[in-house]
């Protein structure tokens, strides 16, 4: 990784894995860590502003999660200092970024994740309400961008207006999720014995290999798992020529949300349990491949017991956790 960063810093290309603030991240880590930005130095977050060109938000994000791994330390009103053996200066010098071009994602999407994963966490609370002002001003966008956002959760099903017009995240309740996978459970795998003839064995191949690589990848990643549960229960299935089926799936997207955080304290499962579901993924694709399509439509049926099972763990947190403090743009109702 620290030779892409360094391949990306040469170029001028940020990777463009992850979300805005990850990749800053990334790059900032590897920045330090070759040392690019020297031990001692000050960064500053208008100076991460300038070179990546991109809004506060993210920049401020990125810094925190540097001050977490302890690679800088924070200097309350003077910015931060990157960790390691420096000699003591009266005033530590300035790290001063060469500008980086980042492949930005429109403005909405930088947005999404960061929301999500509030009211992923949220929710598992209680019932939380958005206030868009409060969101437009938070992320220092127009009001437009807030209802691009808006309104594309609101396609997935993971808000909804209340009564007096506003935005609202519904608690999510261990019978909620139930229902959700009932629905799943009764859906995808009819949809997948549509899809086994007409899905392409290089397809099914790839798929294979995919999840093979993502298994055997230590650190697992978030975005990595998040990707191979996209190409079976949405990309595959999405070949199903049932558009109704296709429809009522839809409304069950909101459950692959926690997925992408996997080392969220809260959202986040034993690794050990994202391995299995590895496996039953493969399970399923070396069904299809072995051109046993009830049988794999019988694998995605145990799969889809198992993977409630894990989805309800989080609950079990949330008893042990009090509620945490919610970011200026939503109230917990």
């Amino acid at each position: 990784m620290k030779q892409a960063q360094s391949v990306a810093r040469k170029t001028g290309e940020a990777d463009t894995a992850g979300s805005l603030q990850e990749r800053i991240y990334r790059l900032l880590r590897g920045m330090i860590e070759d040392g690019q930005i020297k031990a001692g130095e000050r960064l500053l977050e208008a100076e991460v502003v300038r070179a990546f060109g991109i809004s506060r938000s993210p920049a401020r994000q990125a810094l925190k999660w540097l001050c977490r791994d302890r690679l800088v330390e924070e200097l309350p009103g003077r910015g931060y200092r990157v960790s390691g053996a420096y000699e003591e200066v009266e005033s530590a010098g300035l790290a001063v970024l060469d500008p980086v071009k980042i492949s930005a994602p429109r403005q909405w999407e930088r947005m999404y994740k960061e929301v999500e994963q509030e009211l992923f966490v949220r929710t598992l609370f209680g019932s939380v309400r958005l206030n868009e002002l409060r969101l437009a001003q938070h992320f220092e966008v127009s009001r437009t961008v807030t209802r691009d956002l808006l309104a594309r959760m609101h396609g997935v099903g993971l808000i909804a207006k209340d009564s007096a017009g506003h935005w609202m995240a519904e608690k999510m309740t261990p019978d909620r999720i139930r229902h959700l996978y009932e629905m799943r459970a009764l859906l995808e795998p009819p949809a997948l014995l549509k899809v086994a003839p007409i899905v392409p064995p290089e397809h099914l191949h790839a798929m294979r290999a995919h999840i093979l690589a993502v298994w055997t990848k230590k650190p697992l990643e978030s975005v990595e798992f998040d990707a191979v549960e996209k190409e079976l229960h949405i990309d595959m299935l999405g070949l199903c020529p049932n558009e109704e089926i296709l429809r009522a799936l839809r409304r069950t997207h909101l459950l692959f949300g926690p997925t992408r955080y996997l080392f969220d304290p809260i959202l986040g499962i034993p690794i050990e349990l994202i391995e299995a579901a590895l496996g039953e993924h493969l399970a399923i694709i070396d069904f299809l491949l072995a051109g046993q399509p009830d049988e794999a439509a019988r694998a995605l049926h145990v799969h889809l017991d198992d993977a409630v099972d894990r989805w309800l763990m989080r609950f079990e947190i949330t008893t042990r956790t009090d509620p945490l403090q919610c970011p200026p743009y939503i109230t917990q109702i």
